[in-house]
């Protein structure tokens, strides 16, 4: 079997990844191990910067069905319809100034429902039960070897993407260092049923980890509890009631008798990451990238943004062999996880027991309530304004160059009905026909959209294919042409460099080959 990318993985990772892929006109394959998709709640939901890049592909409408019934099931769970930082419920989820930027509470298994029929509908192949076992690179491709129902495949790819998770074998094989933290803390959660509902007490910190849940009054929902000292060696086999019900009584001090147990998962907030996501022609993207606690809920979200990070830049490497743009995939997407790794520690050291850190905890909780507090944490976890920086950034440029653009109105028309179909677009202002003129070369790979910008601070942007703001021009920042052609240059290559052409779909992967 031959494919122009081999994706290790269907996750939420891999399949939006696909999707990116195809979107730019490369035909990916997908494998997963796995026979199904997972039921496993294991995030329930995405931040601002995911969210805008599903809406940006027309999937706003899908995402907003799941919303009101995620929120719910969130402020159930937590008690509050406050973000969290260490379980301090108080950050706002919505910057006021920025209402647009919303979340969207969605369960993982949802998502990836989603994301598989819009990959069916691409016309990707997600191939399961078809396990990675071996892999081999060469300058111009990568053979990997797969086990499959009816027996073993060699699959060469022009490039390979692990989004195969945090115990990655992708990883593994291809040899990618990953340093980190070892455990500090360990999460055991489950959806219980309990003989005895009384017997467990409101959750909370306690002296030893803290306790929650969300139980019915017949003792059925999620319990879980966080503990500093307890992590088993052997992490291997999977939680039993009995595991849980010692971890309650070492944290609550009371017996529980828990009479079903479903989806148990042990978590840990060992932190690690790869020093580079890019071996030869084998990247990692999501989970086998980087790998930290779940505290803050930024997981989903960081590798989402990976995926469309990626997209278009290996798929300009495909199409066009134009290597550049793919070679500032680890240069601006490593800063954003390393940081989320390091306030992930952050959370872990506030949440452990104790006095003195007991002590720590109450005044973050009081600077909390201070409103520029609050908005620096919500940053912090959501990170709407995250800021690349480009190979030709200038202390002059426009702020919003090197950051993620929101929906963009001009008239009757908005910028994300112009990206569905994963196009870059340059909106030109209407009053400076020069901008449209100096685009004029790259018109066959760049939209070019008149546009009346309804912001006082913008009057004509250039939006890469991952909606990050690549040039733009405003009353402060007049047209800089030059730089325009700079940019334009970086990521879509010289005017007239050619694509080369669609290759055939080969889903098939006989025996023997």
């Amino acid at each position: 079997m031959e494919t122009e990318v081999l994706l290790v993985g269907a996750g939420p990772v891999g399949l939006l990844l696909a999707a990116e892929l195809r979107l730019a006109g490369v035909r990916p394959t997908v494998i997963e191990r796995l026979a199904q998709p997972t039921r496993e709640q294991k995030a329930r939901g995405m931040g601002s910067l995911a969210t805008e890049a599903l809406r940006r592909r027309g999937l706003g409408a899908q995402l907003a069905a799941h919303h009101e019934r995620g929120f719910a099931d969130f402020r159930a769970a937590h008690g509050s319809d406050k973000g969290h930082f260490a379980w301090l419920h108080k950050i706002d989820l919505v910057p006021a100034d920025e209402p647009e930027r919303t979340y969207t509470f969605i369960w993982q298994p949802e998502l990836e429902q989603l994301l598989g029929r819009w990959l069916a509908e691409l016309g990707v192949p997600v191939l399961r039960e078809h396990e990675l076992t071996a892999l081999r690179q060469d300058p111009d491709s990568v053979t990997a070897t797969v086990h499959t129902p009816t027996g073993r495949c060699q699959v060469t790819a022009g490039y390979l993407v692990g989004c195969d998770g945090g115990r990655s074998p992708v990883r593994k094989l291809a040899g990618f260092e990953f340093p980190g933290t070892e455990p500090f803390m360990i999460m055991r959660a489950a959806q219980v049923e309990l003989a005895d509902p009384d017997a467990v007490p409101p959750p909370g910190q306690r002296d030893t980890g803290s306790l929650m849940h969300s139980l019915d009054g017949s003792g059925v929902g999620i319990l879980g509890t966080t503990e500093f000292s307890a992590i088993p060696e052997d992490r291997g086999g999977p939680l039993t009631p009995e595991e849980l019900a010692a971890s309650v009584r070492r944290v609550a001090g009371v017996d529980v008798a828990i009479t079903a147990i479903r989806e148990p998962r042990r978590v840990l907030d060992h932190a690690r990451q790869a020093e580079r996501y890019q071996l030869g022609r084998v990247l990692l993207a999501g989970d086998a990238a980087h790998v930290h606690s779940p505290n803050g809920g930024q997981g989903l979200n960081l590798g989402l943004m990976d995926a469309v990070n990626l997209g278009w830049k290996l798929a300009a490497s495909v199409r066009r062999g134009d290597d550049g743009p793919l070679g500032t995939y680890t240069a601006e997407r490593h800063p954003v996880a390393a940081a989320v790794l390091h306030n992930t520690r952050a959370q872990s050291a506030l949440l452990s027991p104790g006095p003195h850190h007991q002590a720590l905890r109450d005044i973050v909780s009081e600077l909390m309530d201070i409103p520029a507090v609050n908005a620096y944490l919500a940053e912090l976890l959501n990170g709407p304004h995250t800021r690349y920086r480009l190979p030709y950034n200038k202390p002059a440029d426009h702020d919003l160059v090197g950051q993620h653009c929101p929906d963009l109105v001009f008239g009757a028309d908005r910028l994300y009905q112009h990206t569905a179909e994963g196009d870059p677009v340059l909106l030109t202002p209407t009053h400076a026909p020069e901008v449209a003129q100096a685009a004029a070369p790259w018109a066959s790979r760049v939209q070019l959209v008149p546009a009346g910008l309804a912001r006082h601070d913008l009057s004509g942007v250039l939006l890469r294919p991952d909606g990050v703001v690549a040039w733009a021009c405003g009353p402060d920042h007049p047209p800089d042409l030059e730089q325009l052609g700079h940019a334009m240059r970086t990521w879509f290559a010289a005017p007239g460099a050619p694509d080369s052409p669609d290759s055939p779909d080969d889903p098939d992967c006989p025996d023997g080959r």
